[in-house]
């Protein structure tokens, strides 16, 4: 860093800020005054009436820590003893000893945001100085070395290109939150390794992530730690099992994630990279990769990232967060172990009941039509079909009831070797009538384009439930 005076006047400022220059004229009777050093944020020009040096590194202005321009301070015998900031003309005057300074400027002007701590450029500021503070170990390439492939080489990707994650971009990804990065937040399996914000930032930093979706992430990755949705037994079963994240709130709006046409599929930045982000920080911090602990024999595609927001503001129900006892006002995410979409079109139903119908025998061939109890269920319910039951008066509490009720089957069905077919179940009484989804294992949510009587149906991991995995609800914090 340039040699700063031991005593006298130090002043930073830039042109692109409108009380610099208003400022120029007390610089300079300042300097005439007494020793005064000015250093220049963005235009080596600037200021033409008093004698400067350019700050172009902005490496002055970060050792000063200078985070408002213009900034007056006053060293003495190496040491800063004042400082203030913007132009208040009482205070100017109080720390220069300068009764008439500034006598033709106004009393008070805000300053501006100073250069070095802009982002993108605090970040780089903060590598260059060794200042980042990040606990993580740093991983140097050779010269030869291609980031994206050698990524891949060391198997951190799940299978498609990643970001790579540099100092200065998990800095840039840990300025979306206020949490101390070091923070542990719980160990991920299998290996159970501790997995802290910082390592979290890291593999969003990975999957493409904003800043600002490092909260739904990091909810998101709280969520499938939590024991009751048994993340090692979803890594380890060889179904087709994954996280889903649904978020609900505000959230949703504020970073741009789509709940609307193609709701599930490409094209939308926050969906995708949260999901991926999730999916990352499992197989890198945990050890969770296919073919070793990751048992499933055939996956699915949202295995690679599985992330819906709800469309609340088109629903006439209440969201899946707030059915789930979450405040209104608040963001949060829902994590849910489930299957690839299965697929329900309909598009004759004009009545409530034939469509719950409808939704019900898709249902029942979740897994086999013989397993009963089969896994749980999130239905996704298009605009289209929302409408019918929106335009006949049913609650989203009714809707649960006739699908509970007409996804039932007789035992004597369901029973092995009825049909033809060996699989089946021998778990329920004769003469009853066997439930395909236990109590409190169907979620709906509302979401999709506005033209297309296509819901969708994804369902959960067999073992989901009191014995497997359950939903976990998590509020996002900041």
């Amino acid at each position: 860093m340039t040699q700063l005076p031991d005593t006298g006047w130090v002043a930073v400022v830039k042109r692109d800020c409108p009380t610099c220059e208003l400022t120029e004229p007390v610089l300079a009777a300042l300097a005439s005054a007494g020793e005064l050093t000015v250093y220049t944020q963005d235009d080596p020009a600037f200021p033409e009436s008093v004698p400067h040096e350019y700050d172009g590194t902005l490496d002055v202005s970060h050792g000063l820590r200078i985070e408002i321009v213009p900034t007056l301070l006053r060293r003495e015998n190496g040491r800063e003893v004042a400082r203030t900031y913007g132009w208040d003309k009482a205070e100017w005057r109080k720390l220069t000893g300068l009764a008439t300074l500034g006598n033709d400027l106004p009393d008070l002007r805000p300053g501006c945001g100073a250069k070095n701590i802009e982002p993108g450029i605090i970040e780089d500021l903060l590598v260059r100085h060794g200042e980042t503070g990040l606990a993580s170990r740093k991983i140097e390439l050779g010269s030869a070395e291609d980031e994206i492939e050698a990524m891949f080489d060391r198997g951190w990707s799940d299978g498609l290109p990643v970001v790579p994650p540099t100092e200065a971009r998990v800095l840039r990804m840990l300025s979306g939150t206020s949490r101390d990065p070091k923070e542990v937040i719980g160990k991920v399996p299998p290996d159970l390794g501790d997995c802290t914000v910082e390592k979290v930032a890291i593999n969003a930093v990975m999957a493409g992530c904003k800043p600002e979706y490092l909260p739904v992430v990091l909810a998101a990755v709280e969520a499938v730690l939590e024991e009751p949705f048994a993340m090692h037994g979803v890594l380890a079963t060889t179904m087709y099992v994954g996280p889903v994240v649904i978020v609900n709130g505000p959230v949703r709006r504020h970073i741009g994630m789509n709940s609307k046409g193609n709701a599930l599929g490409q094209g939308f930045r926050a969906n995708n990279t949260i999901g991926r982000a999730l999916q990352l920080v499992i197989r890198n911090v945990g050890g969770g990769r296919p073919q070793e602990v990751d048992r499933a024999a055939l996956g699915n595609p949202g295995k690679l990232t599985y992330c819906i927001a709800e469309d609340e503001e088109g629903s006439c129900w209440e969201s899946l967060a707030a059915e789930r006892g979450v405040p209104e006002g608040k963001s949060a995410v829902t994590v849910f172990a489930g299957y690839g979409l299965q697929g329900i079109v309909d598009q004759k139903s004009r009545t409530p009941e034939s469509l719950a119908q409808s939704f019900a025998e898709c249902i029942k061939a979740v897994q086999h039509p013989k397993l009963y109890p089969g896994a749980d269920v999130l239905l996704v319910v298009c605009p289209e079909h929302e409408r019918t039951f929106r335009t006949a008066g049913w609650s989203k509490q009714r809707l649960y009831e006739e699908i509970y009720k007409r996804s039932q089957r007789p035992v004597d069905e369901v029973r092995p070797g009825t049909m033809g077919i060996a699989e089946g179940t021998s778990a329920f009484a004769d003469g009853t009538m066997a439930p395909k989804i236990r109590d409190g294992g169907l979620m709906i949510v509302r979401a999709g384009g506005g033209a297309g009587m296509f819901s969708g149906i994804i369902a959960g991991w067999s073992a989901s439930g009191e014995k497997g995995s359950a939903p976990v609800t998590r509020v996002i914090g900041s």
